[in-house]
């Protein structure tokens, strides 16, 4: 049988014998770390042999080995790997090609060959379907929307220390990034402007609707849809440096510039027909 004490002194424990390590355990910060799953119990492994020392977050537990661990290791261990679940999830909500499922299931086309190529809301319109290119552009907000909020909800299950928003900027960053980079089209995925709003929808909504108003204001006035996201996605930084308050993480700060800078690349090509002049208007040809 082991215990689990914060530390266990050798004579105490038996024939396994445990140095003493060279601070105290209660004093230094460092080593109040918590496991999610023992928040309040600072782990040690040893084994012992008759009474269990009598500490206050002592626990006994039945292990097939009598080997001395120390906390950090684990916990070293478990929060990356928390980090990495949250990531990989928005990564493949964000990754689910709406658009592309759509126009397969309801007009059995590929919308990669329609209009400019791009599977977001816009082009699907190309497809004749106006209630598909609604469908899409709200199914596109909502996994930005779900991956932020099961991000929040796994840190806050998994590694309740994480700042609340540290944890929405990482899964809106890998949403966006999944809608990107699908990995089921080859890595050839959207603009990323309607889930870049679905995300920010939950992380700084003032923000993103903010962005949103400008873009149908840009897009009632010039008629180009492309026109109005780079221009939304270029004021979104500044609306949420007015917008967010409260605690603002440098993390959070870097997501929004990030997702925004990404979007910009994404639509290069939209930029160079503006200037040229060749861009297409809503409604007419082929545009975003």
């Amino acid at each position: 049988m082991l215990c689990l004490s914060s530390w266990a002194k050798a004579g105490r424990c038996g024939e396994s014998k445990v140095e003493d390590p060279p601070w105290r355990a209660e004093d230094p910060p460092w080593w109040n770390l918590r496991l999610p799953f023992f928040r309040q119990q600072a782990i040690t492994f040893a084994a012992f042999n008759g009474d269990p020392p009598r500490h206050e977050n002592t626990h006994l537990i039945r292990l097939p080995f009598p080997e001395v661990s120390c906390p950090y290791l684990l916990n070293s261990f478990v929060m990356p790997l928390a980090y990495v679940l949250i990531a990989a999830a928005a990564f493949l909500l964000g990754s689910i090609p709406t658009g592309y499922l759509l126009v397969r299931i309801f007009r059995k086309q590929d919308i990669r060959s329609v209009g400019s190529g791009n599977i977001g809301a816009t082009n699907v319109l190309r497809t004749g379907g106006k209630g598909l290119g609604a469908v899409t552009f709200l199914l596109d907000v909502l996994k930005g929307c779900v991956a932020v909020w099961l991000g929040m909800a796994l840190a806050a299950a998994l590694i309740p220390s994480l700042s609340p928003r540290n944890a929405e900027a990482l899964a809106a960053l890998f949403a966006v990034l999944g809608h990107m980079f699908t990995p089921w089209l080859r890595f050839r995925g959207g603009k990323g402007v309607a889930t870049g709003f679905g995300v920010f929808l939950v992380a700084a909504p003032l923000a993103a609707l903010a962005a949103i108003a400008l873009f149908a204001v840009i897009l009632a006035l010039s008629r180009y849809v492309s026109l109005g996201s780079i221009l939304a996605t270029a004021a979104f930084p500044v609306f949420a440096f007015f917008l967010v308050h409260g605690n603002r993480p440098a993390f959070f700060l870097f997501v929004q510039a990030a997702i925004a800078l990404l979007i910009l690349v994404k639509h290069h090509q939209n930029i160079r027909r503006l200037l040229a002049g060749t861009e297409s208007r809503f409604g007419a040809g082929k545009s975003a």
